[in-house]
Parts: structure tokens; C-alpha cells; sequence
């Protein structure tokens, strides 16, 4: 994909990451870039915005050493997630609808409904920093009437990484890898 503003905001993030810092540091210095780069028009073409049968997460960018990734993350109307974490951090821009996001507080044992502790909507051109020391559990689903599309940078191949999802009921949790979706072919 040729796109000056994304190619530029690709060389800022790998700047930043290899400049080194906490995650605090890092997802700070991201997420000011990331709100640089929801200000320009057309930054996405349309076969990343295109939804899935279930939510997709596309990949954008890749860094060779697998340092961070750059995904595409579309939600159509009425889809969400399970309740899962990350394993990382992360700084997530909204391009285009509503994300409703809701905070699980962790469980304090093995077997313990979830309480949700936290919900907000995140408005397109809004960006939100997720760290693997903050309480990194929840739900994500579209609250617009047009698919929901946000770009998300994680540090690692979020398409690699070991995170769990979690049963709301009992607490349970369980392995997953958010595999890449292939990105739909561009309609001429």
C-alpha cells in the first residue's frame, strides 16, 4: 500500500520502539503520532475497511524483527469480541464509527464471574493506549451504524502473540492468537 502518511507514521513507530522506554513512554510518544496521522484524509484504502464474517483484523505493517505490528481492525455493525487481553500494549486510533469499548476487572481467583468495571465509547479520530500493567481485559464491539474501523499498533506481531480470552461467567480463561485475516483484494 503506497501512502505517504502511513509510510511516515510506519517510520515514526519504529523510531519510537527502537528509541527504547517503558511501555508508558513508547505508547505515549505512538499515540501523539497516531492522532497526527487520524487527521489526514483517505488514509486507508477501501479494501481495508471491508468487514469479515467475523471481526478482521488486517495486517498493515509487520517490523521484520517482529518488534511491533501495525493491524486494521474492522468490527461490522453488531459484531464484538469476547472478552479477551492482550499481552502487550497497544495504542488504537479510530479511522471511521464508534467503538464501544468494556473494562473487565481482572478476576481475584481462577473461577470468578467477570465484573465489568468500566465502559466508553471511542469516537472516529479518538485514540486510546492499552499497557500489559494496566487492567488489559475487555470487550470491543461496533456501536455505529457503519463498520467500525480503527488502526491498532502492538508491541509485537499481534498475529503471533499468545493472549487469552475469557469466559465472563466463570472467569475461565484460555489461550488464543489472533491470526491475521487476509486483506480483501481492491475493488477497481
Amino acid at each position: 500500500m503506497k501512502n505517504p502518511e502511513i509510510e511516515s507514521f510506519i517510520k515514526d513507530v519504529d523510531r519510537i520502539v527502537h528509541d527504547g522506554g517503558t511501555e508508558e513512554v513508547l505508547t505515549g510518544k505512538i499515540a501523539e503520532r497516531m492522532r497526527h496521522l487520524l487527521q489526514a484524509d483517505n488514509i486507508l484504502p477501501s479494501q481495508y475497511r471491508q468487514p469479515n464474517p467475523k471481526y478482521a483484523l488486517y495486517p498493515l505493517y509487520i517490523a521484520d524483527d517482529e518488534s511491533f505490528s501495525i493491524a486494521v481492525a474492522v468490527w461490522d455493525v453488531g459484531q464484538s469480541t469476547p472478552v479477551h487481553d492482550h499481552g502487550t500494549w497497544g495504542v488504537i486510533g479510530v479511522v471511521q464509527g464508534t467503538e464501544h469499548e468494556i473494562q473487565y476487572a481482572p478476576p481475584s481467583n481462577k473461577h470468578e464471574e467477570l465484573i465489568a468495571c468500566n465502559d466508553r465509547y471511542i469516537l472516529q479520530g479518538e485514540v486510546v493506549v492499552c499497557c500489559s500493567t494496566d487492567q488489559d481485559l475487555h470487550k470491543v464491539e461496533c456501536a455505529s451504524n457503519d463498520p467500525c474501523v480503527g488502526i491498532h499498533v502492538y508491541g509485537g506481531n499481534i498475529g503471533k502473540i499468545e493472549r487469552h480470552i475469557y469466559d465472563t461467567h466463570t472467569g475461565k480463561k484460555r489461550v488464543a492468537v489472533s491470526h491475521w485475516v487476509p486483506v480483501p483484494a481492491s475493488r477497481q
